[in-house]
């Protein structure tokens, strides 16, 4: 039988973090600063659990491992290749850039780079990004990081909820103060650290540890912004918009008004329900869905439909990624 994956999130503190994702998602958070919520994962630093069906209480990467033909997924030595995150930016992220698949695998085998996009679920009035930077030589780039010039070198851009942005590896970045985002991913937590607005961790008495030396050797100099131009279609009671299309991942926003039909058009499609509620059917049989959880159809998920009052972000692998 044909049968969704529903997954259970991960929670992590993180000492920018807060409550948004137990007051907009109900999720069970562990503490008044929880920053993350992995709501698809095979990473082994927060590996999301299968919930009810026939693969109840195993594990997105047993099952990737276990089940191949689910993915099409054609190695079963590599791990699970995509990771969807909620992020809750109480607090200013560190301003970071992470690696592509060669350093990566050069310097921390085992993990892959991290190409990431952020799509944009709330934000405070005066909230901000930090995207990219002003050096235009690598010799300039290094000389604002020693001289600590962060406003001279950190690109800002305001955001509004809907805004979507991608992240390509070696781009500097962080989520400012008032962000509440969805992250699709490379699955890995490789990051380099360039500042981090000299905060104390309450939990050490120390400030984190800086990765200087790294995020000079990889990030991208200079910054050129790789911005797809989103397009729309509507088909029914459903509009889907393509955020970005590219050899990582794919990502899609798709609303649904009423009964709405769907076909496969990958090898599996991550599913993560933002907005609304309604019901999912798959081969005849119906599941209720509501904001905040995540689903994969898998590869033997041919069709399916939607029906009700619902925004969702879904993500498929791209070329690089299959």
């Amino acid at each position: 039988m044909s049968e969704p994956l529903f997954l259970t999130p991960v929670l992590h503190e993180k000492m920018w973090g807060g409550v948004a994702l137990r007051e907009d998602f109900g999720y069970d958070i562990p503490s008044e600063t929880t920053g993350e919520a992995w709501v698809v994962s095979g990473h082994p630093h927060g590996v999301t659990a299968v919930v009810g069906g026939q693969f109840a209480g195993q594990t997105l990467a047993e099952v990737w491992t276990t089940q191949p033909q689910l993915f099409e997924n054609h190695d079963t030595t590599r791990q699970y290749p995509l990771l969807v995150k909620i992020l809750d930016a109480h607090q200013d992220l560190s301003v970071q850039v992470h690696p592509d698949d060669t350093y990566a695998n050069a310097h921390q085998p085992g993990e892959l780079g991290k190409t990431e996009s952020w799509y944009i679920l709330d934000a405070k009035p005066d909230a901000k990004i930090y995207f990219g930077h002003n050096a235009m030589t690598h010799a300039a780039f290094d000389e604002m990081i020693d001289q600590q010039a962060w406003g001279e070198l950190l690109r800002t851009v305001p955001v509004k909820p809907g805004a979507f942005f991608y992240v390509p590896a070696g781009t500097l970045h962080a989520l400012g103060a008032g962000v509440l985002a969805l992250e699709t991913q490379q699955s890995s937590d490789l990051t380099y650290r360039v500042y981090d607005f000299d905060r104390v961790d309450h939990e050490t008495g120390q400030k984190r540890a800086l990765h200087l030396a790294d995020a000079k050797a990889v990030t991208r100099v200079p910054f050129e912004p790789e911005q797809p131009e989103p397009s729309t279609i509507n088909f029914g009671n459903s509009e889907k918009t393509t955020l970005v299309e590219a050899p990582y991942f794919n990502v899609y926003r798709v609303t649904v008004t009423g009964p709405a039909y769907f076909t496969k058009q990958a090898p599996y499609t991550q599913v993560t329900v933002v907005d609304g509620s309604g019901v999912l059917t798959v081969d005849g049989h119906d599941y209720d869905v509501q904001k905040g959880q995540s689903l994969i159809l898998p590869a033997n998920v041919e069709e399916w439909a939607f029906d009700g009052q619902l925004t969702m972000i879904s993500s498929t692998p791209g070329f690089l990624s299959r």
